[in-house]
């Protein structure tokens, strides 16, 4: 009796799998090569670069530390950054409201809970951008809340939040606003005047093309500096890792070293792009390249085009009932490429990222392979 056929692996063994994902992502040959070196994390040319890393990111930011700004890294991922600001800014007498429609909302929200931070969720579906009428109601009810908190890109479906409409909201009405620009920055402009963050928090694997290993905290110095007194972490102290860098140009506690060495060399790579215009224009490319494509094979993407961000898509499952995603992902990662799993509690969705070092002829790739897997499958969109 013969053994019953398998699809064979077609990844070609001479590279990775490309990651259609939010992060980490696919990242250049010499992004991966600056890592083939120690620093050591005292010695002063470590230090150097370490400062210039974070005057380069305030230049991509499009601000400066002559005026007010800072930025500060962090070890560990993007949740890291974001926890850091509540446990170091909140007082003790204060109160953050969350705009959530997604699960990087709810995320937060689990942060301040833990925190035992007071709170209020200003909810709308995951498909509905935050309502900045909703914000404004809110706030003029509720002077005991401190901060508002947001999510740019929610990567739960791709949606993009509009942070300037309710940073225009939230500074009419002196609070402070922290926004999550984990999935945003580097691929969209953020205005950082009157309407903008005070603070804004992204990581070293997203839009910059990193590795994991640290985040980032853009923010006012005057706000941060409101702050003494308030951390409830020591690890966490935002506050107590800027005091750092401007005693020694140190971090407080073992750097990620290597990821610091790739990151610098991403950003050597932003600049040759063209900054955050190039690599938008190249991840605007890749999304349409990839929305086309998928259009021809019959899916539908969840979100309408008007909120739909160009970092990641969520696209319905087909309604044939023998399509099981763990099978599609099995036979489309055969072929060499990494999707991402739906995270939406409204419908049974998939995810496509088109961030990273992809380009227009990768997207038409997957697309190929997805028509290839799905043909296995016997199935039709």
């Amino acid at each position: 009796m013969n053994a019953p056929q398998r699809s064979v692996p077609v990844l070609p063994s001479s590279r990775d799998a490309l990651l259609f994902t939010p992060g980490p992502l696919t990242t250049s040959l010499s992004v991966k090569q600056a890592m083939l070196h120690d620093a050591g994390s005292w010695h002063w040319e470590f230090n150097d670069r370490v400062r210039s890393i974070r005057e380069r990111l305030l230049a991509v930011a499009g601000v400066q530390r002559t005026d007010g700004w800072e930025a500060i890294l962090l070890q560990g991922s993007g949740t890291f950054g974001v926890e850091s600001v509540f446990q170091t800014c909140v007082p003790h007498e204060g109160r953050v409201a969350v705009l959530s429609n997604g699960a990087y909302g709810e995320r937060m929200v689990l942060m301040l809970q833990h925190a035992r931070i007071p709170h209020v969720v200003l909810r709308t579906p995951e498909d509905t951008p935050n309502d900045p009428a909703a914000l404004d109601t809110a706030l003029a009810a509720d002077p005991t809340i401190t901060h508002v908190a947001a999510v740019h890109c929610e990567t739960t479906t791709g949606i993009l939040n509009d942070i300037a409409a309710l940073g225009a909201v939230v500074r009419r009405h002196g609070r402070v606003y922290v926004v999550d620009a984990m999935s945003s920055f580097g691929a969209y402009p953020i205005a950082f005047g009157d309407s903008g963050p005070d603070f804004l928090i992204s990581s070293a694997n997203k839009c910059i093309e990193g590795v994991p290993g640290f985040s980032f905290v853009l923010c006012r110095r005057s706000r941060l500096l409101e702050c003494e007194g308030r951390a409830r972490s020591l690890s966490m102290n935002l506050l107590d890792q800027l005091k750092g860098f401007e005693k020694n140009g140190q971090f407080r506690y073992t750097p990620p070293t290597h990821a610091l060495l790739a990151f610098e060399q991403a950003l050597n790579e932003l600049d040759l792009e063209g900054g955050i215009t190039g690599r938008a224009d190249r991840y605007r490319r890749n999304h349409r390249a990839l929305l086309e494509g998928m259009q021809r094979l019959g899916f539908r993407s969840y979100l309408p085009a008007g909120v739909q961000s160009h970092i990641i898509t969520s696209f319905l499952f087909p309604a044939d009932p023998r399509f099981t995603f763990a099978e599609f992902y099995r036979r489309v990662a055969e072929r060499g490429f990494i999707l991402y799993p739906g995270k939406i509690s409204q419908a049974d969705t998939f995810r496509i990222g088109n961030i990273g070092r992809l380009f227009e002829a990768d997207m038409r790739a997957v697309v190929t392979a997805i028509a290839e897997a799905l043909d296995e499958m016997g199935i039709r969109p």
